[in-house]
């Protein structure tokens, strides 16, 4: 199936504008820039086009929670669907149960545990229509397995996996992923530790980081990802799975901790019913810090001698362009979709689909680089 006509869902949002402008480089495709705000996709459409982009832009109202969802997705006709539209917690399949009912490829950014680890869910549906179904086409699992895919033929066996991702406070954010953590801060999830499955919570367990000299040591605390439960299937032998972010102000991520503290006792249910509240005051404060955030995997475990074998991979973004780098997985596997490239089908989440030289064919236009440290013996 030749792909040539993308709807973007969300498309006018934080991170479908930035697909919708690399796609729309790519002549003779058309991209559907879709949401519920017509006005918002318009403006999108017409700030592009005066640009002089290479692909046909279209506009369309879309409510994915729309009772008509299903025949409005159809008189779309899109031969690939880009989800973009978070919080993706509590979201059930109807986008993508949609899109392969109409014949339809389907990539989301979802970062949500089980809406990524449970895609899988699709594969015989998704075979069934020939057709791809990915998830979790972002900075995680997405990118963070390609870049363990680099290095694991170096090891005889990976034990751990330690790995970080820390914004800097004036980079752009969307308030759907802040009600998506905040669904879970302060509340229990199982990690792997030690090579036993452990509790630990949302937003705790607060620690210090270096991430090198150019973006310097960051505050971390949990985060629940779908890597902490797809990790340990994906590379056998690993007995520790571990994955924190942060807040680059020292007193709005400790206050993050504090929030996580009160719902863990039982003093607050879900913090996320307060995103509003929380995103906005937090905007007060967006002159603060930096522009600078980054991006760091550990791999420790026994090289191919057997012998004691680190890797540090830094990854690291300025001028405001780490929002870039969530979207990045979507773009690389849309553009080898619409160039023929792939021909898997099925459906599952996003995992080493794309090589790291195709990430920084993407990235490093972008400014976006990185560098590895290694430790043997």
């Amino acid at each position: 199936m030749a792909v040539s006509n993308v709807l973007i869902l969300g498309g006018y949002g934080n991170f479908g504008k930035r697909i919708v402008e690399s796609l729309s480089a790519i002549k003779g495709i058309t991209i559907v820039i879709a949401g519920r705000n017509i006005k918002k996709a318009k403006g999108l459409q017409t700030e592009l086009s005066l640009k002089g982009i290479e692909a046909e832009l279209k506009a369309a109202e879309i409510d994915i929670h729309s009772s008509h969802f299903l025949n409005r997705i159809q008189a779309l006709a899109p031969d690939l669907v880009i989800h973009t539209g978070g919080p993706f917690q509590g979201q059930n399949y109807g986008v993508a149960e949609a899109c392969i009912a109409i014949g339809s490829h389907y990539i989301d950014l979802a970062d949500d545990r089980r809406f990524v680890c449970d895609i899988t869910t699709l594969n015989d549906k998704a075979i069934d229509q020939d057709v791809l179904i990915v998830s979790g086409a972002s900075s995680v699992p997405g990118l963070s397995s390609t870049v363990i895919d680099e290095f694991v033929d170096q090891y005889s066996i990976i034990e751990e996996i330690d790995f970080a991702i820390a914004p800097g406070n004036r980079a752009e954010r969307g308030e759907a992923t802040v009600r998506g953590i905040l669904s879970y801060t302060g509340h229990p999830f199982k990690v792997l530790n030690a090579g036993e499955w452990v509790h630990r919570y949302g937003w705790m367990s607060a620690r210090k980081l270096n991430f090198g000299q150019v973006i310097g040591k960051r505050w971390l605390a949990n985060i629940d990802i779908p890597d902490l439960e797809l990790l340990p299937d994906r590379y056998p032998g690993v007995k520790t799975v571990n994955f924190q972010a942060g807040l680059e102000l020292p007193f709005l991520h400790l206050g993050m901790v504090f929030m996580a503290l009160l719902a863990k006792i039982g003093l607050v249910k879900d913090w996320s019913v307060l995103t509003r509240l929380i995103f906005d005051s937090s905007e007060i404060f967006k002159r603060l810090g930096t522009d600078t955030g980054g991006m760091q995997i550990n791999l420790k475990g026994l090289g191919e001698n057997k012998k004691t074998k680190s890797v540090k991979w830094m990854l690291v973004a300025e001028n405001g362009i780490g929002p870039y780098i969530p979207t990045l997985s979507a773009i690389i596997i849309a553009k080898k979709l619409i160039s023929g490239e792939i021909d898997t089908r099925g459906a599952s989440p996003c995992l080493g689909m794309y090589t790291l030289q195709e990430f920084d064919a993407e990235a490093r236009p972008l400014g976006i680089y990185h560098y590895t440290e290694v430790s043997d013996g």
